[in-house]
């Protein structure tokens, strides 16, 4: 890598050796491979496997079940290395869901649910990547999901719809979210939604499941699905912590999650810069490289300087969430502070990307659309980057209401 990695980043020893040891794996894949599997939609198993022999799959699973007990500073530096050693926000995607969607077994999971799995998530012999949470009737309100688990005697029975279900294809679990008491029937519409992990091959050898690949443009070797539930039946200790709770136990964490994704948002603006600055160098135009026109080399300086901050921002970030004592991270106050660097720190990261990888296609000119420059699949990307998790509009709507104090504005 070159300079563009180094950035005068403050790092402990564990970053140090998260950041030397992924960027290891991340050398054994170049663009070909990335570029082949974008083309070809095909999911990055030896990518993802490798990964995971080597422990990192379990990062966020407590060393006791034989994971690497990390936390979101050490994570945040695994996920920028992952995008920008070449594969970009769709490689970080990959993965992401096999590291965050083992946290709310850790946290709320039963002894056994979490005896019977963690060992397994950690040595990578089983894959927790699938998250079942959006509806076509609940997107970002995600109060109205419809989706429903009802008790019949020792089991839970579960009909609904779920959309935009990513990596169902290579997962073994998902944790899905369905309603356990109808939004008729409870005082706050945030009560009455539970959480359950589902053993999809079960669900599939039981027939309560049907699942369709969504087609799209953008990350489209990490499969999207829409899932059917039909009188799915799961037994009573599928459930994933307490009745009813399980909105707040989705919400626990979701800073952490969202300073991760900020990232993998900076990763993919190195690597776009990266590479437009190597082109800028090489193309030569009216006898000279193209990097020395300042129409070429500003907007890549500018998106520099943007990706810096927010990588900055975000990694300052996540020290102060790891560092918060647990006590003090359950109260209003930190959880606020938390939250407020978290959607700054989205937001600024995806807006720096976009303009990163806009900058590379424009320094390639005509090639910035040829698929074998690689920089038309990190516009893709970061286009995306602007929607997922939650749109720019959602984190500025926390930041206008929960720390500058205007009105709620839906």
């Amino acid at each position: 890598m070159s300079q563009l990695s180094v950035d005068g980043l403050a790092l402990s020893d564990e970053q140090r050796l998260v950041r030397r040891s992924v960027r290891e794996i991340c050398e054994s894949f170049d663009r070909a491979y990335w570029r082949e599997r974008d083309a070809s939609g095909e999911y990055p198993r030896e990518f993802v496997d490798a990964l995971a022999e080597n422990g990192w799959l379990g990062a966020l699973v407590p060393e006791e079940y034989g994971g690497a007990g990390m936390g979101t500073s050490e994570v945040v530096v695994m996920m920028d290395e992952i995008a920008a050693g070449g594969g970009g926000f769709s490689a970080a995607q990959a993965v992401h869901g096999g590291i965050y969607n083992s946290v709310p077994l850790v946290k709320y999971g039963s002894d056994e649910m979490k005896e019977a799995l963690l060992p397994k998530v950690a040595a990578g012999e089983a894959s927790i990547q699938a998250f079942g949470l959006t509806e076509p009737n609940a997107g970002s309100d995600s109060t109205s999901i419809e989706t429903a688990a009802e008790r019949d005697g020792d089991e839970w029975v579960v009909n609904g719809q779920k959309i935009w279900t990513s990596r169902v294809d290579v997962s073994d679990y998902l944790v899905l979210v369905a309603r356990t008491t109808p939004k008729d029937d409870v005082e706050k519409k945030t009560r009455g939604i539970s959480m359950f992990l589902v053993d999809l091959e079960a669900a599939y050898e039981q027939g309560g499941l049907e699942v369709e690949e969504i087609p799209k443009s953008a990350s489209g070797f990490v499969h999207s699905f829409e899932m059917w539930f039909d009188d799915l039946r799961l037994p009573e200790s599928a459930l994933i912590g307490t009745e009813g709770e399980g909105f707040y136990q989705v919400l626990d964490g979701l800073n952490e999650e969202r300073l991760v994704i900020a990232a993998e948002c900076v990763g993919l603006g190195r690597l776009a810069i990266e590479r437009g600055v190597a082109y800028a160098n090489e193309r030569e135009v009216f006898g000279r490289p193209i990097g020395q026109n300042q129409a070429i080399q500003h907007p890549l300086a500018e998106a520099y300087a943007r990706v810096q901050a927010a990588r900055q921002l975000t990694y300052d970030a996540a020290d102060r969430a790891d560092g918060a004592a647990e006590g003090e991270r359950g109260s209003d106050d930190a959880r606020a502070a938390i939250g407020a660097r978290a959607n700054v720190a989205k937001f600024l990261a995806a807006e720096a990307c976009f303009a990163a990888a806009d900058a590379a296609v424009q320094a390639h000119g005509g090639f910035g659309v040829a698929r074998e420059y690689d920089v038309e699949r990190y516009f893709r990307e970061a286009r995306l980057t602007r929607l997922v998790p939650i749109t720019q509009q959602l984190a500025l709507n926390y930041i206008g209401e929960r720390v500058l104090g205007m009105p709620r504005s839906y």
